[in-house]
């Protein structure tokens, strides 16, 4: 037996593991294993999108006459009141 406690114990006298009963060495044979089944895959689609796309996915650009190049909106002009 040993002290969980402290890891520096010694084996006690008379507590060594038992000399086995078999003194001949029978070969280990591993047993085939069957071959696991696959899963089938889940089934991809293509989904549609709201805005028409270019060949890289992305919408495809149109001119606002609302924006500007960048995107930001364009102020219109004050009118007096």
């Amino acid at each position: 037996m040993r002290d969980k406690k402290d890891n520096a114990t010694i084996d006690l006298p008379g507590f060594e593991p038992a000399a086995p009963l078999v003194a001949a060495v029978v070969p280990a044979v591993e047993p085939k294993r069957a071959p696991r089944p696959r899963r089938a895959a889940m089934k991809q689609e293509q989904l549609t999108l709201l805005e028409e796309t270019d060949t890289t996915g992305l919408p495809v650009w149109r001119r606002d006459d609302n924006l500007d190049l960048t995107g930001l909106p364009v102020w219109a002009p004050a009118t007096p009141a």
